[in-house]
């Protein structure tokens, strides 16, 4: 069996061989693609154009939406370009690429979900010195650590996973370059992906129980809050990010952790699905219909254009 080669076509598994369901899929992924680029593209517009929105908060939450925007635009267009023209393949270097992006975007996130959470901490624990602290110097500096982080990540996993040759059939049963798909492919036990693969879960780790601390310091300081509307106003806006990050890792955890069966079904794609797809999608939803700074300045935003 021949190793792949810069040459190579990967063959991806579409959700079905019948015509109209891939018809379906497309549709499917199409709407909520552009419910994805939309709702994103708003936070973004919102927090550039309301002067009241430019805190640190809602920094962080502008460079969120634009890791969702990337992140989901880096596998669902080509899987629905795919579906349309019954062409299930990517090249080499489209698969490598897929990678690259995939993890420096999702390692992006997940520091910088790690860094909001540590924003809400001190505004809400030391209101004080929050201005001090969380200046736009650290908020920069903070943002590009997600960034130099995510790329190193990248860099590293995409290295590990196509160092050792692959071999057979170019098959992948996914609707993107998944890296557990490929390292099945592996001629030979591919054991530098596989500590890449530790360090990052401990990264993951390291990030969630560092969330969790916040959090418990920042809900033991809401409930002694003598204000019922102080303490509302703090969850409307605690609440929907503590959502997005057990989502996003929780679903990311359990797609890499899980043994890939023998026979790759379609529950497979949608587990896939649901961490591709569901976290860019619905972060827009979460954080605009439960955060009323968002609600006004959309409001504010189509009194002015109308």
């Amino acid at each position: 069996m021949d190793n792949f080669t810069l040459g190579t076509t990967f063959f991806l598994m579409g959700f079905s061989d019948v015509r109209e369901i891939q018809i379906l899929h497309a549709v499917l992924f199409l709407v909520i693609y552009l419910a994805a680029v939309l709702g994103n593209l708003l936070i973004i517009i919102l927090i550039s154009k309301d002067h009241r929105l430019h805190t640190p908060m809602y920094y962080f939450l502008k460079n969120l939406s634009f890791l969702d925007l990337c992140f989901i635009s880096i596998t669902v267009p080509k899987s629905i370009a795919n579906s349309v023209t019954n062409h299930n393949t990517i090249s080499f270097l489209g698969c490598v690429s897929q990678v690259l992006f995939l993890f420096l975007l999702a390692t992006a996130e997940i520091i910088l979900l790690t860094v909001m959470s540590y924003d809400r901490y001190v505004a809400i624990c030391h209101p004080l010195q929050y201005d001090i602290v969380m200046n736009r110097r650290t908020c920069v500096q903070m943002t590009a650590s997600s960034w130099v982080t995510g790329g190193l990540n990248a860099i590293l996993h995409t290295a590990a996973t196509f160092s050792v040759p692959m071999c057979g059939p170019p098959d992948i049963h996914q609707f993107f370059c998944d890296v557990p798909q490929l390292l099945s492919l592996a001629c030979s036990y591919n054991i530098g992906e596989l500590v890449v693969i530790g360090i990052s879960f401990v990264l993951d780790i390291a990030c969630f129980v560092f969330i969790d601390i916040s959090y418990i310091n920042i809900f033991s300081t809401v409930l002694r809050l003598p204000s019922r509307e102080g303490r509302s106003k703090v969850f409307s806006t605690c609440l929907p990010h503590l959502i997005v990050v057990t989502l996003f890792l929780s679903s990311g955890f359990f797609d890499y952790s899980h043994p890939l069966p023998k026979s790759p079904t379609t529950s497979d794609l949608l587990l896939s699905t649901f961490y591709i797809v569901v976290p860019p999608t619905m972060n827009p939803f979460i954080y605009t219909l439960r955060n009323k700074d968002m609600k006004t300045a959309l409001r504010r935003l189509l009194m002015n254009r109308y």
